[in-house]
């Protein structure tokens, strides 16, 4: 008797949802041809096989790259309908809010053909202060002192009481502050961003910068905008306002620019950092094929090691709080030198979050700076980072007068996961979140799948289908 063999392996199950009718259907993970895929059924619209990696190793690493989850001070919503239809966030959530997103205003002062919250100058509905400070407690009372608090928008620093809302955010327990903006303001008004500075320490500004090309900005953003970003650099670096660049990727557009952005930001007195976001299919998407124009993590990961001088593959590593969609890269800032850490840290140790032990190969100068870093003889004021504060998608730091925030260089891969390549067992640990303006606290992912304005009237449907199917 001849057996005949799949062609693939079969490695794990889990659910996911159809990206035709949004319902939950169960999925495979499989392995095929050195890449990972996720081969779901819906027995309405059939099979749909999605890669989800092409990195197989990587992919298993992240299944080991994992903590013991951090819960909020309470849940929202009670489990009834299973997830992803009870955010949130329910008691089957399995991770607190490292970053909680506050959208303070729908209107833009663009109309990007790639918008997850589908904004636009038409949209002029924004949120008032009240409304804002209800929201912002949302997030305290779930939190206590909340790690980071992002407001967003549409464009935040349009709203006619942006500075209202910064302070209210200030009086409340939140250890840091983002702001997520295109930076046209802060290219155009000096003054403003003199007014921003007054906020810090503890501020950071979240800079939408996706490409040195027009033709690429012309099809991300409809707009040529690079003399609007080096204004808005020139002014952020003036006042020292600690800022991450955000870049939009689409694959085949600006991935070949990841190295070059590297290397921009690490040039920029005010950039501590560059996070990566590969498109998520939801909002307004035009001239977007899922097939051809999605990122998967494991390739932007890629990019970065092949075109950064920087890091390589020991140095951006998985996030444990989610490491299916978050992984890092941090260096120091050295005088003239840039010194990749990642690479010097026990993962063991990383998981526990406790301080680390580093391999020191650098002269005898720059091991004495990095180990101030990592002594432990501060006071707990002026303590210097340990390995759980510093190893982090977010900019948290406490370190010694001597090597402040400056110092820290940071590479973000943020995936978020949309109707294609969504994962239950994955959801459940996320740990970006929105806050819904009724105070439910919802992952950032199923947020713009299900929950954004009308998405919830669908949801509802499908709600009520499954009590109708209930016996």
């Amino acid at each position: 008797m001849t057996t005949k063999n799949r062609p693939y392996l079969f490695y794990e199950l889990t659910n996911s949802i159809c990206s035709k009718c949004m319902k939950k259907v169960e999925a495979k993970v499989i392995i095929e041809n050195d890449r990972v895929y996720l081969s779901k059924y819906c027995f309405e619209h059939g099979r749909e096989k999605v890669l989800i990696s092409t990195d197989v190793e990587y992919y298993k690493r992240c299944r080991e790259f994992i903590k013991p989850s951090e819960m909020p001070l309470l849940w929202n919503t009670p489990i009834k309908y299973g997830c992803p239809y009870d955010c949130g966030l329910c008691p089957d959530h399995e991770q607190h809010s490292c970053l909680t997103i506050v959208e303070i205003i729908d209107q833009c002062n663009l109309k990007c053909p790639i918008c997850y919250a589908d904004s636009s100058p038409e949209k002029k509905l924004w949120r008032s202060l009240e409304e804002v400070e209800r929201m912002l407690d949302a997030v305290v009372r779930n939190e206590g002192e909340p790690d980071i608090v992002q407001i967003s928008g549409g464009e935040p620093t349009i709203h006619p009481q942006f500075f209202d809302i910064l302070r209210a955010a200030k009086a409340r327990p939140i250890q840091h502050l983002m702001i997520n903006t295109n930076g046209i303001r802060i290219a155009q008004d000096r003054e403003f961003v003199k007014q921003l500075a007054e906020f810090t320490p503890g501020l950071e500004i979240y800079l939408q910068f996706d490409s040195f090309e027009k033709s690429t900005l012309q099809e991300l953003r409809g707009a040529d905008l690079r003399q609007i970003r080096s204004k808005a650099i020139e002014h952020l670096n003036e006042f020292n306002i600690s800022t991450t660049l955000v870049v939009t990727l689409k694959k085949g557009l600006n991935d070949h620019e990841i190295g070059e952005i590297i290397q921009y930001g690490l040039k920029q007195r005010a950039v501590r950092g560059v996070t990566f976001q590969p498109i998520q299919a939801a909002g307004r998407l035009e001239d977007f094929d899922p097939a051809t124009d999605r990122l998967t993590l494991s390739e932007v990961r890629q990019q970065i090691i092949d075109q950064s001088d920087l890091f390589q593959a020991e140095d951006m590593i998985p996030v444990p709080c989610h490491p299916d969609c978050l992984a890092m890269g941090y260096a120091l800032k050295l005088d003239d030198q840039v010194i990749p850490l990642t690479r010097m840290m026990d993962p063991e140790i990383l998981l526990e979050g406790g301080r680390n032990t580093i391999v020191f190969e650098q002269d005898e100068n720059i091991k004495n700076r990095i180990f101030e870093l990592f002594s432990t003889s501060h006071s707990p004021e002026s303590s210097a980072l340990s390995l759980k504060s510093l190893l982090c998608c977010l900019p948290l730091v406490q370190v010694p007068e001597t090597i402040n925030y400056d110092n820290v260089f940071r590479v973000i891969i943020m995936q978020f996961l949309d109707p294609y390549h969504f994962d239950v067992r994955s959801v459940k640990k996320s740990c970006v979140h929105i806050v819904h303006p009724d105070g439910r606290i919802i992952p950032f992912d199923t947020y713009n799948m299900f929950y954004r304005g009308d998405l919830e009237d669908r949801l509802n449907d499908m709600k009520a289908e499954l009590e109708g199917a209930r016996p």
